[in-house]
């Protein structure tokens, strides 16, 4: 090569190496993140890292089958009903579009299932018999202020006739006696005859404490001449004699305010064979965002809610017995704010969390507790730390379900509080002295959490924003898995998708966990992009399937009693070291009562398992189970579905 090339090719060169550096130096950002991105999916595709930190995979529906779930459910086939009413969609609502699907996760099929009520944010639990209850919905969208034109409100109906109820149509006129403003009633109503009352140590009559009724009532004409500022004593028109004395209508003021969602009374049984709604009887009281949990006696606990007129329901809680498919009031009056964290213990007396998901006064109905329904005895429990911040949290059983621990997780203010806790809170309910005790902290302050309880007896929590429905982009895309044997909380991968308000999580037949939902307020750090709801469901695959193959597990009996036996075969029952029956998930508003992990006395030969089933029917409620066993690695089987009669 002569001088003149060898400087030529030099020249080349250096030119080139200045424009790479040039192009670098203009592009470092891009360059920087396009590297950071490659070497991070590199990172999270390792096998080591898979096998100690989990993979999250998400799960895009062809677009005829995307629709906004609020609730979903496991069914004993291994199914999951989606359900999203009408989506928090007022147009969906005003079309009467009502939807639910059914996805099978193993074959990937989706079938859409006729809807028959807006279920949008109503309540669910999982019956004896396999199918799925679901109680309450929507009736009407709430109005914001601004948005009302005619002013309204609550009015009750006083009935002071001991001998009869009264029926008032819809379409009732009411005339204040004071400020002689007209009000038309927008539902008929029933008011209940008064109740006589008498001198216990006499017996001679004292008074009659009049019936009630609550209706929503609106103004005949637009306009904020036609509010009112105090309470009035309201007569009603077209009665007339002795009616006209007895019924009247007593309302605080009636304005141009912010008017709540309303609640429906209809109530559904979902069969998971049939795949498809079966109405049953109504409720006697209408609810929007009610907790339905089971009782020591098998019926369904209905509580708290926002009623046809768009008041928290007072303290008229009921049961729905799945033999006769009827509700009944029960005796006691305890109010509760919405989706209240209640669930059965093994005594037969209810615990609540002081957790809950939305509606209701800051200083009603939230201290956490030990309840006995049956003598309706409230005993409150102490210690719990940020108890102002309990709306928007979560509440689990740990497992095993025997030990009767819980843990409360985050949660946030009362309302649009931007107030968020990084606390976990921890009880044992089996102490001489239950108290709260702060467990291991988040990150950051998580309102939202989603959480899981898993066979390897730990409690997979991801997602939540630090604000109220992720305002300024305040999603948190991390995921822990929290020991319940040794009591602490350790980071794994990172979720894919932000998750906040209307979300949730359900622990799947093969292991894994799948995530749904997510309705941001707002889509940008500066709020103001209006949020999109995440239509996108997102499965995480714990570590423990990514170590050794999965013990095997089949054969067996399909239904096991309370106190009985049954024996499965398996090829690794060396190995193998517990067994767990998992109740399925029913999640919705950081609300799911049905989970529990109860742990099983195992045997095994050479080649089978024999597990026996708990007596106590408080701690193993009749229903479907998901029966895993794990190995010593900690890797669980698939389940296999046992029914506990």
């Amino acid at each position: 090569m002569t001088d003149r090339a060898g400087r030529r090719r030099a020249r080349r060169l250096a030119i080139g190496t200045a424009v790479v550096l040039a192009l670098a130096g203009m592009n470092g950002p891009w360059v920087y993140r396009f590297s950071t991105e490659k070497y991070h999916d590199y990172k999270i595709n390792r096998p080591e890292y898979k096998a100690e930190n989990g993979k999250w995979e998400v799960v895009n529906f062809p677009k005829e089958y995307r629709q906004n779930t609020i609730h979903a459910a496991l069914l004993h086939t291994g199914k999951v009903l989606l359900v999203a009413g009408s989506g928090n969609n007022a147009d969906n609502f005003d079309a009467k579009k009502f939807d639910t699907r059914l996805w099978d996760p193993v074959s990937g099929t989706i079938k859409k299932i006729p809807t028959p009520k807006d279920l949008f944010c109503t309540g669910h639990t999982q019956l004896a018999n396999g199918n799925l209850l679901i109680a309450g919905g929507t009736k009407r969208y709430e109005k914001l202020k601004g948005d009302v034109t005619k002013a309204g409100g609550l009015m009750v109906v006083h009935n002071e006739n001991p001998d009869k109820p009264i029926t008032l149509p819809a379409g009732t006129k009411f005339t204040g006696k004071e400020n002689g403003k007209t009000f038309v009633s927008k539902d008929p109503v029933v008011v209940e005859r008064a109740t006589k009352v008498f001198d216990k140590a006499t017996g001679a009559f004292l008074r009659n404490d009049p019936g009630l009724g609550r209706i929503y009532v609106e103004a005949q004409k637009k306009g904020s001449k036609y509010e009112t500022g105090t309470q009035d004593n309201y007569r009603v028109q077209g009665l007339s004699g002795v009616d006209s004395r007895n019924t009247y209508g007593i309302a605080e003021k009636l304005a141009l305010d912010k008017k709540d969602f309303q609640g429906i009374r209809d109530a559904f049984e979902f069969d998971p064979v049939a795949e498809k709604y079966i109405k049953v009887d109504p409720m006697n009281e209408a609810r929007w965002y009610p907790t339905l949990t089971t009782m020591s006696d098998g019926k369904i606990l209905s509580l708290s809610g926002l009623d046809e007129i768009g008041q928290l329901v007072p303290g008229k809680n009921e049961v729905y017995d799945p033999k006769t498919k009827k509700w009944t009031y029960t005796t006691h009056t305890r109010q509760f704010p919405t989706y209240p964290a209640i669930s059965l213990m093994q005594n037969g007396k209810m615990f609540y969390s002081g957790a809950n998901a939305g509606y209701g006064p800051d200083n009603v109905g939230r201290d956490p507790g030990v309840w006995d329904v049956a003598t309706d005895k409230f005993t409150k429990l102490k210690g719990l730390s940020d108890p102002n911040m309990l709306e928007t949290a979560g509440t689990v059983l740990l497992p095993p379900a025997q030990d009767e621990k819980y843990m409360v997780i985050g949660g946030g203010g009362v309302g649009e509080s931007k107030l968020s806790s990084k606390k976990t809170r921890l009880i044992d309910l089996l102490s001489d002295d239950p108290k709260f005790t702060d467990g291991p902290s988040l990150e950051k302050g998580t309102r939202y959490p989603q959480y899981s309880i898993l066979p390897d007896d730990t409690v997979m929590i991801s997602g939540g924003s630090e604000d109220y429905r992720g305002r300024g982009d305040s999603n948190i895309l991390q995921a822990r898995m929290y020991d319940a044997k040794t009591g602490k909380l350790r980071r794994v991968a990172d979720p894919l998708v932000g998750r906040n308000y209307h979300s949730g999580s359900i622990l799947l037949p093969d292991g894994r966990v799948m995530f749904f939902g997510s309705d941001s307020l707002y889509a940008d750090k500066a709020d103001t992009k209006p949020g999109k709801f995440e239509q996108r469901i997102e499965i995480y695959t714990p570590p423990y399937l990514y170590r050794d193959a999965q013990p095997s597990l089949s054969g067996g009996p399909q239904t096991i009693a309370r106190g009985a036996s049954g024996t499965f075969k398996s090829q690794h029952t060396s190995t193998i070291l517990t067994a767990r029956l998992i109740r399925p998930s029913a999640s919705t508003h950081v609300t799911d009562v049905d989970q529990r992990s109860i742990a099983l006395d195992l045997k095994k030969t050479k080649d089978s398992i024999t597990v026996t089933v708990p007596k106590n029917r408080n701690l193993v409620e009749s229903g479907w189970y998901m029966l895993f066993v794990t190995d010593d690695q900690g890797t669980p089987s698939k389940a296999q579905w046992v029914k506990v009669p």
